[in-house]
C-alpha cells in the first residue's frame, strides 16, 4: 500500500505510526460519560463519538461546552441492540420510515435496518444526529457508524453527504476484501466500499489506512492483549476502537459485555499502558488535527 498522504499534510513522515485511540458508545450510558471525560483528562483516549439518540447525550454535550478542545464526533447511530435500554430516532417515530420496530425503538440489528429502512429517512436521521449535536454546543470533529451499519452499500451516500455537508472527516478505512466479507458484508457492499476509498483518496479526502478493536466477547488479560494490538501498528493512519465504561450498577444491568467495557477503561487508565505507548513511539492524535488538515486549503506545488 502507498504511504497516506495525510501522514504529510499532518506533518509526520510515511513510515510514521500515527493512531488515533477512540472511545465509542459515548453516552449510551453514565459509565460511559464518565469514563470517557476521565481517559482524556488523565488517561490513554485522545477522541470519541457519542450516541445522540441516547438518554446522556445532554451530559456529553454539556461537558463538550465546559471543554470546547475536547475531540467529540458523533457515533451515527441506526440501532439499538441491547435489552433493558433502548433508544429510537431524533428525526421521526414514523413506522413508515423504516427506522422503528414495532415498540418504536431503532431495529436491534444491521440487517433489520438494511432491510426496512427508507433511503430518505436514513439521510434525514443521520443529518438530524449531527444537527443536533451542533445545537447543543458540540465542535463536532467528525462522524463515524454505530455497529457499522452505514457501511452498508445502500447507506453509503447518506454517510458521505452528511460529512460533506458538515465539513467534517468520517471513519473510512482501506479493508481487506477477506476482511470485509468476515464481517458479513456481501458482495455490493464490499465493492461499493472499495469504490469509496478509492473515491476519497483520489479528491484528497483522508481515510484511514488501517483500524483495530477490542473484541467485547471478553475481558481477561485486557492489558496484555491492548499492548499486543498496538505493538503491532504498521505505519500509516490507524483508527483503533475502544468501549470505555465505569463499572457502575447502570453499566451491569445495561449490556452482557460490560466486563469487557470496564477492562478497556481500567486499561487506558492505566500509567502502564501510557508509558508502553510512548515507549513504542507512536503517535497519538485526534480528529481534530484531521478535520482541520481537512479544511486548510492544500499547499502550492513546491511550498
Amino acid at each position: 500500500m502507498a504511504p497516506n498522504p495525510y501522514l504529510r499534510r499532518l506533518g509526520f513522515a510515511d513510515t510514521d505510526r500515527v493512531v488515533i485511540l477512540h472511545a465509542d458508545d459515548v453516552g449510551v450510558s453514565q459509565a460511559s460519560v464518565v469514563a470517557f471525560m476521565e481517559l482524556l483528562d488523565v488517561g490513554c483516549v485522545s477522541s470519541g463519538a457519542v450516541m445522540v439518540p441516547c438518554a446522556w447525550f445532554p451530559t456529553v454535550a454539556a461537558y463538550a461546552r465546559r471543554s470546547p478542545q475536547v475531540d467529540i464526533g458523533v457515533h451515527l447511530t441506526l440501532t439499538s441492540e441491547w435489552e433493558t435500554a433502548r433508544w429510537g430516532p431524533v428525526s421521526t417515530r414514523d413506522p413508515t420510515s423504516g427506522l422503528v420496530d414495532g415498540a418504536g425503538y431503532f431495529y436491534r440489528t444491521r440487517r433489520q435496518v438494511e432491510e426496512a429502512a427508507d433511503l430518505d429517512a436514513v439521510r434525514l436521521e443521520v443529518r438530524a444526529q449531527v444537527a443536533r449535536a451542533v445545537a447543543a454546543g458540540i465542535d463536532v470533529t467528525h462522524v463515524d457508524t454505530h455497529m457499522f451499519t452505514l457501511m452498508h452499500w445502500k447507506f453509503l451516500g447518506a454517510y458521505r453527504q452528511v460529512a460533506r455537508e458538515y465539513r467534517v472527516p468520517l471513519f473510512m478505512t482501506h479493508l481487506r476484501r477477506d476482511s470485509l466479507r468476515e464481517r458479513g458484508m456481501e458482495a455490493a457492499t464490499v465493492a461499493a466500499l472499495e469504490r469509496m476509498v478509492a473515491d476519497r483518496a483520489a479528491a484528497g479526502l483522508p481515510t484511514f489506512d488501517h483500524v483495530d478493536l477490542l473484541p467485547l466477547a471478553e475481558a481477561d488479560n485486557r492489558l496484555e492483549l491492548t499492548k499486543a494490538r498496538l505493538a503491532a501498528v504498521p505505519p500509516g493512519l490507524t483508527h483503533f476502537i475502544i468501549h470505555p465504561s465505569l463499572d457502575t450498577p447502570e453499566a451491569r444491568a445495561l449490556s452482557p459485555d460490560w466486563p469487557a467495557r470496564v477492562a478497556d477503561y481500567q486499561t487506558f487508565m492505566s500509567r502502564e499502558l501510557r508509558d508502553f505507548v510512548r515507549d513504542q513511539g507512536l503517535h497519538v492524535i485526534g480528529y481534530r488535527a484531521i478535520r482541520d488538515a481537512m479544511r486548510r486549503p492544500p499547499e502550492a506545488p513546491g511550498v
